[in-house]
């Protein structure tokens, strides 16, 4: 069977080679029912584009790499799938490096990434600021990060959902319903998205009148130790008056909406308790979570977008900086 060429599509589709080749890649002046005819014609036959002769031909490689902390993680996991489908539609495949939250396999990632000359590259969240010596478009590889402040703030794409605005309402939703004495419980990660949804809950506090005591208003656990719940309990004795809590992510709310009830405390009634991230468990835990939700469809759509710009055109302004409000799902868990 005869391998259908660019020549061939041009023909079926009644324009020249050269409006077929705009068309498939995305550059120059063509009308969106010209674009369909050729696309439609591209599909019925089943076109395949020779990507390695491409790739070198406009020294791209049409590939994008991200880099996740924890694939597991419901938010990380979700925004990934959804942003690899939209890379999709646009023609770039996806290398999904998933880094352990280790500073060492995400250098190597990077190295990595670097070697198979990715067009861009996209960092979701981490504790320390990243930093990648080929920020600039023009030298390296272009990048977008979510959840994850850059060093260099000054020539950098940062994404990230409002993590001030959910915690502040989150702690507000505590107070509203009739917690005097609320805490956050949060994990050592200190990455920015944690600091800010910190921070949320300490102004809430003061805009109430709410006395904070470092002690006993911020409780810091770790889930992979062994003795986590017997830290829980032992906070929980020395804060009594705990009514409400915080969980910086819904992983730590649903422990606590677990482990809770075996230490005599009943959720909402004893303790309220909402969490953040809106995962599916919220809707089949006992009593139901409360949570914050985050608006991935559009941060995934926005750092795609932004991305694919930058490597389009390399002169553009990269000082951006795309803030996306998240909302409440209050639930029986208040």
């Amino acid at each position: 069977m005869k391998k259908t060429s660019i020549k061939d599509i041009a023909k079926l589709s009644g324009v020249s080679v050269a409006t077929v080749s705009r068309v498939i890649n995305d550059n120059g002046r063509f009308s969106e029912e010209t674009r369909q005819k050729v696309l439609a014609v591209i599909k019925e036959t089943n076109y395949q584009m020779n990507f390695s002769a491409k790739s070198l031909r406009m020294n791209k490689s049409f590939s994008v790499g991200i880099l996740v902390p924890d694939i597991s993680n419901y938010f990380f996991s979700s925004v990934v799938q959804q942003m690899e489908a939209i890379l999709f539609e646009q023609g770039y495949s996806t290398i999904i490096c998933n880094t352990g939250r280790n500073l060492d396999k995400e250098l190597a990632y990077l190295n990595m990434l670097e070697s198979k000359m990715v067009d861009g590259l996209i960092v979701i969240s981490g504790a320390d600021e990243f930093g990648f010596n080929y920020s600039n478009a023009e030298n390296g590889i272009p990048y977008v990060c979510i959840d994850r402040q850059p060093k260099d703030k000054k020539d950098t794409i940062f994404i990230s959902s409002n993590h001030y605005q959910g915690a502040f309402e989150a702690t507000e939703a505590l107070i509203h319903a009739g917690a005097k004495s609320p805490v956050i419980f949060m994990h050592s990660r200190q990455s920015s998205s944690a600091k800010e949804r910190l921070k949320g809950f300490q102004d809430a506090l003061k805009k109430n009148n709410i006395q904070m005591n470092p002690e006993l208003s911020i409780f810091t656990m770790d889930l992979q130790k062994p003795d986590y719940q017997k830290n829980i309990a032992t906070f929980v004795q020395k804060a009594k008056k705990i009514d409400g809590i915080f969980a910086i992510n819904d992983h730590i709310a649903i422990e606590l909406l677990n482990f809770l009830p075996t230490i005599g405390k009943k959720i909402p009634d004893d303790i309220k308790l909402i969490g953040f991230d809106d995962t599916p468990q919220c809707n089949y835990t006992v009593p139901k979570l409360s949570s914050v939700k985050q608006n991935i469809p559009e941060i995934a759509q926005i750092t795609v977008d932004n991305l694919i710009s930058i490597i389009k055109n390399p002169e553009q302004q990269k000082q951006i900086t795309e803030i996306v409000p998240v909302e409440l799902s209050l639930r029986g868990s208040i």
